[in-house]
């Protein structure tokens, strides 16, 4: 190409070699920034052990001891951070959970023997279905949110197929499951579980976080019978159920729930249970428990997870859930619609501060309950008598019965799945090109590496 002295050609460049400057860029971003990370966090773990240490009022020689062994730990750490985690680490035992873009498998670690729950997500499926973003939403929050109302994640790490997230396996099982075996609860049970969840959101809202898919299923019960949240954006959370447009769609859909409206009480909760593992499973999902401003495109807020919780609370007290239809197109007109759709029926009674706490949740959002923050919702009359400062040590409403570190009991049944089949080069597709999008999402905690040959007292069998 000719050219003129004192001029410059500028060629564009390709797409290829844009996406290598990206890969590139954020390669050395995360490079750096997991330096920092590593560094602060080191301290921060020096800076508990020696506020420990003067709490326990410990002599010169025991701290000194204590310091040797916590650097030897520190030291470990760094080995095995460096050491690839991979499937060939752990020892599937059987699945637990089924998902729009994966499964969840309860396994054995093989050197520790520590039995876990690992959350399978197919890359396919979220690059196909947008989701990246929510996986990130996901793996970030459960490193951030190291409490106790938050499933604790150790490692996450990949291969070319699939994600993996390795979770504290809850053997309690979900409130799904709870409320299916039950018809409905106490107003005394369905306290203490409303009690836990509200502490259970609030602890996230405070780190920055909204859940925007607080539902039965995403409530999980520990070995005491205590709440732990999950699914923060995926498997089951924040697919087509937040497509607004899915919902609107209601040409092929017309108006079906005559019979259901004719139903009383007992065959809705009959009819709602039967179709509920569907729902759960299904890549659709169901939109009654989602708020009516998070499917209009003005925006919403952290309020849309009370909405929520009004909604479960409602389904604990009387069966079923207040918007519940035979499809979710008609669901997700009832929730829009919800001054005339929420109503209680006459033949279930529930107190009237039952009542009133669950219209203050479901309501507008400028006028609903916790608006001026959490304080406000746990000084409503519903809440009387809550010992909010220690509500997690108190036992649980219903005891969890588990008979090994193992036991699934308390899970449904699932066929098994080719999930971590290998695949044959041939058919295997090309997801590399993409692959730069999972770009750092590996992760090791320091508690999983380091507590080794050890299971937490509580779940030793015999101690539950």
């Amino acid at each position: 190409m000719a050219m003129t002295a004192g001029t410059t050609t500028t060629f564009p460049m390709s797409n290829h070699t844009r996406e290598r400057v990206t890969v590139a860029k954020l390669t050395l971003e995360n490079f750096y920034s997991n330096l920092i990370l590593q560094h602060e966090e080191r301290e921060t773990r020096q800076k508990k052990l020696e506020v420990a240490m003067e709490e326990e009022g410990l002599a010169d020689e025991e701290k000194k001891l204590r310091r040797s062994q916590h650097a030897r730990k520190e030291t470990e750490f760094l080995r095995l951070k460096r050491t690839r985690l991979g499937l060939d680490d752990f020892e599937s035992l059987k699945v637990i959970g089924r998902g729009a873009f994966g499964e969840v498998r309860l396994v054995q670690k093989k050197d520790t023997g520590h039995i876990y729950a690992m959350k399978i997500l197919r890359k396919a499926d979220m690059l196909e279905k947008e989701q990246v973003a929510h996986i990130r939403a996901e793996r970030d929050i459960l490193v951030e949110a190291d409490g106790a109302w938050v499933v604790k994640m150790f490692y996450s790490f990949q291969d070319k197929r699939n994600l993996y997230l390795i979770m504290e396996f809850l053997p309690g099982g979900d409130m799904m499951t709870l409320l299916m075996k039950k018809d409905t609860l106490t107003e005394e049970e369905t306290q203490f579980y409303i009690s836990e969840t509200v502490l259970a959101i609030d602890a996230i809202h405070q780190l920055g976080f909204i859940h925007r898919d607080i539902k039965p299923d995403n409530l999980l019960l520990d070995a005491k019978g205590h709440v732990k949240l999950s699914d923060f954006g995926l498997c089951t959370g924040l697919k087509k159920a937040h497509r607004t447009e899915f919902y609107r769609n209601l040409t092929h859909n017309p108006p079906s729930d005559f019979s259901f409206q004719n139903m009383n009480s007992k065959r809705k909760a009959e009819t709602w249970k039967k179709n509920r593992r569907q729902l759960a499973y299904s890549t659709v999902g169901t939109p009654d428990y989602i708020a009516p401003e998070v499917f209009m495109q003005t925006g919403y807020n952290k309020l849309c997870d009370w909405w929520s919780l009004g909604v479960i609370m409602y389904e604990m007290l009387i069966g079923y859930p207040p918007f519940c239809s035979e499809t979710p197109q008609e669901t997700y007109r009832k929730v829009m619609n919800w001054k005339e759709t929420l109503v209680f029926p006459p033949e279930v009674p529930i107190s009237e501060k039952a009542k009133d706490l669950i219209l203050r949740f479901c309501t507008d959002s400028e006028n609903r309950i916790g608006n001026s923050g959490v304080e406000e919702i746990k000084s409503h009359p519903f809440f009387e008598g809550v010992d909010w400062g220690h509500i997690r040590e108190r036992p649980a409403a219903i005891p969890i019965e588990i008979k090994s570190i193992d036991d699934t009991s308390n899970f449904d049944d699932f066929p098994e799945s080719d999930i971590l089949q290998p695949v044959p080069n041939t058919t295997e597709p090309d997801y590399k090109s993409k692959d730069w999008v999972f770009l750092n999402y590996t992760y090791k905690r320091f508690e999983g590496l380091t507590q080794r040959g050890s299971i937490p007292t509580y779940m030793k069998a015999g101690k539950l």
